[in-house]
C-alpha cells in the first residue's frame, strides 16, 4: 500500500517561547531602590556585577565625608589644591578599603558554604554599605560635628545596612539567615567603628 508523503514527514518540534531579556539595572534604580523596595531590587540585582555603581558611590561618599570635616575646611583656607589632593587620596583609600570589605564578605560566605559569584557579591556589598550610609553623610556634612542627630542616623543606617547586607548574602550565596548574618557581622562592625564612630568623634 502506498505511503502518503504527509505520513513520512517528521513533525517539527514545538518552538520555544522567546526568553525575555533582563532589564538594565540603572544606578539610580539600584541605589534608591534599596530604600524603597530592597527585596525586589536585590532579587533583580542577583548575579550582576555593578563595579561602576560601587566606584561612583565610594567617590561620592568619600567627598561628602571629607567635606564634613573641620580639618578639610582649615586646609582649604590654606591651600585649595592641597585640600583637593588630600580628598583624592582619601577617596582612593576608601575605595580600596570598601572593596576589601566586600572581598572579606565573599570569602566568609564561601567558607560557610555559600556558592555565590565574586563580582556580584563584592560590588553589591559596597553599594549596600554606602547607599545606606548616604543619609548620615549628608547630615554630617551640614550639621555640627558630634551632633546627636548624626549619631542617631549612624546607628539607624547601620541597622539598615546590616539587614540589607544579610539579605544580599542570603540570596547570592543561598545561605540560611544566621549564616548570612555571620558573613557580614565582622565587616559591618569594623566599618561602623572606623567610619561612623571613629576615634575622637
Amino acid at each position: 500500500m502506498p505511503v502518503s508523503p504527509s505520513s513520512t514527514t517528521p513533525t517539527p518540534p514545538p518552538s520555544r517561547p522567546p526568553v525575555a531579556a533582563r532589564r538594565r539595572l540603572l544606578w539610580h534604580r539600584l541605589i534608591f531602590g534599596l530604600w524603597l523596595r530592597p527585596v525586589e531590587v536585590l532579587d533583580e540585582a542577583r548575579d550582576r556585577s555593578v563595579w561602576g555603581a560601587a566606584t561612583f558611590l565610594c567617590l561620592v561618599c568619600g567627598i561628602l565625608g571629607t567635606v564634613g570635616r573641620d580639618s578639610f575646611e582649615g586646609q582649604w583656607g590654606i591651600s585649595p589644591r592641597l585640600a583637593l589632593e588630600a580628598m583624592a587620596i582619601a577617596d582612593g583609600v576608601l575605595l580600596l578599603a570598601s572593596l576589601l570589605l566586600g572581598v572579606a564578605t565573599h570569602a566568609i560566605a564561601r567558607r560557610l558554604g555559600g556558592n555565590g559569584r565574586f563580582g556580584p557579591t563584592v560590588t553589591l556589598f559596597v553599594v549596600i554599605f554606602w547607599a545606606t550610609d548616604l543619609p548620615r553623610l549628608l547630615l554630617d556634612a551640614w550639621l555640627p560635628s558630634g551632633s546627636y542627630v548624626v549619631k542617631a542616623a549612624a546607628w539607624i543606617t547601620f541597622g539598615f545596612g546590616y539587614a540589607f547586607a544579610a539579605l544580599l548574602i542570603r540570596g547570592q550565596h543561598h545561605l540560611p539567615t544566621h549564616k548570612a548574618l555571620a558573613s557580614v557581622s565582622i565587616q559591618m562592625l569594623a566599618a561602623v567603628a572606623l567610619l561612623k564612630f571613629p576615634a575622637g568623634a
